[in-house]
C-alpha cells in the first residue's frame, strides 16, 4: 500500500447555483482530494488547519474512510477558511462573494513523521511557498509530486510559484491558467513551456470538455462524461486530483500509459461531484458506481476503425 500525503485546505463554502444555494457546508480542497483518494485504500494522510469551529463529525467522516488526520491542525481559538461564491447559468465561470483566510492565514503544515517518506505527494492549492515547505520535510524521492495551482498565485507570487514548479512532476492547472503561466494560447504549445519549467507531466483540466495529458510529445485527451445535469461544479478540479494521486499511489505506476489509467479515474470520480451541492455526492459514493461509469468511460472512448 502507497503512502500519500495529501496538502491543502479543509473549509466551510457557501456556494449558490441556478439549482439552488447552501448555507455553510463542508468544503476545502484537502477534503475533497481526500475523499476521491480514499476509493484506492492507500494509506493517507492529509494535512490542513481549521478552528475550533470545524465540526468533529467532518472530521470523522474523513477517519471513517481511513485517511489519518494527524497532520490536521485544530486551533481551538480560531475560525475555519471559509468561501462563499455564486456561480452563473453557464456553471463554467462564478463570482467570489467572500473570502475569509482565519486561521488558514497562519498555516504552517507539519508532515507527520511517518509520512516523510510518503511515494505520492499531492500539494493542493495553497501559496507557494507553503508548498515548498511540505517538499521541504520529506526525507526520501518521491515516486510522484503532483501541485495544483491557480491564476491567483500567478498574479501575486509568480516567482515563488516558478520554485516550486522547478521541484514537481506532475502540474495540473485548467486551460485559462496554463495560457496565463506561458503566455501562450496553443495549450500544445503551453504545455511545452511548463515542461521546461519542470514537471514532466502537464494535466490541463478543460472543465465539461475533459482533460488533457502531455508528456514530451505525447498528447492523452480524456472526455468528460456527458451528463444530464451538472449541479454544483465546486471541488471538481480537487476530485480530479484525488483519483489522479489516489491510483497513482496504489499502483506505484508513473509511466505515461499508466497515466492514462489516473486521467480517467480522475475524471469519472469528478463526474459524481458535481451531481450535487458540495462533498454530498462523495460522502455516500460506492465503488459499485464508480465501476460503472467507468465501463460509461470505456464505451464513449473506444470504437474500431477501418483504414481505407
Amino acid at each position: 500500500m502507497g503512502k500519500l500525503v495529501i496538502v491543502g485546505t479543509m473549509a466551510f463554502d457557501a456556494i449558490e447555483t441556478p439549482f439552488g444555494k447552501t448555507d455553510k457546508i463542508l468544503g476545502g480542497a484537502a477534503t475533497f482530494i481526500s475523499l476521491a483518494a480514499s476509493h484506492f485504500n492507500v494509506d493517507a494522510t492529509a494535512v490542513s488547519i481549521v478552528g475550533g469551529d470545524f465540526p468533529q463529525d467532518y472530521l470523522d467522516l474523513l477517519s471513517n474512510k481511513n485517511i489519518n488526520l494527524s497532520g490536521v491542525e485544530i486551533v481551538e481559538n480560531g475560525k475555519t477558511f471559509f468561501w462563499s461564491g455564486r456561480y452563473h447559468n453557464d456553471m463554467n465561470s462564478r463570482d467570489t462573494l467572500a473570502t475569509e483566510l482565519n486561521t488558514l492565514a497562519d498555516f504552517n503544515p507539519v508532515v507527520p513523521e511517518n509520512y516523510k517518506d510518503a511515494e505520492v505527494v499531492m500539494l493542493g492549492n495553497l501559496h507557494p511557498i507553503v508548498q515548498s515547505g511540505v517538499l521541504d520535510q520529506i526525507t526520501t524521492k518521491p515516486k510522484m509530486v503532483i501541485l495544483d495551482t491557480m491564476n491567483f498565485w500567478m498574479d501575486s507570487a509568480l516567482d515563488d510559484l516558478h520554485n516550486v514548479i522547478k521541484r514537481i512532476d506532475v502540474i495540473t492547472i485548467n486551460d485559462e491558467e496554463a495560457r496565463q503561466l506561458t503566455g501562450e494560447y496553443s495549450l500544445v504549445v503551453a504545455a511545452r513551456k511548463i515542461h521546461e519549467m519542470g514537471p514532466k507531466y502537464v494535466v490541463i483540466k478543460k472543465g465539461e470538455h475533459g482533460a488533457l495529458l502531455f508528456h514530451n510529445d505525447h498528447v492523452f485527451y480524456a472526455p468528460a462524461l456527458p451528463l444530464e445535469e451538472v449541479f454544483d461544479p465546486t471541488g471538481a478540479g480537487d476530485t480530479f486530483a484525488g483519483g489522479f494521486a489516489g491510483y497513482i499511489a496504489k499502483t506505484g505506476d508513473t509511466s505515461f500509459e499508466n497515466m492514462k489509467n489516473a486521467v480517467i479515474y480522475g475524471s469519472t470520480l469528478a463526474s459524481f461531484c458535481v451531481e450535487k451541492f458540495g462533498t454530498e455526492r462523495m460522502v455516500n459514493l460506492t465503488s459499485e458506481e464508480v465501476h460503472k461509469r467507468l465501463l460509461q468511460f470505456k464505451q464513449l472512448t473506444q470504437f474500431d476503425i477501418e483504414l481505407t
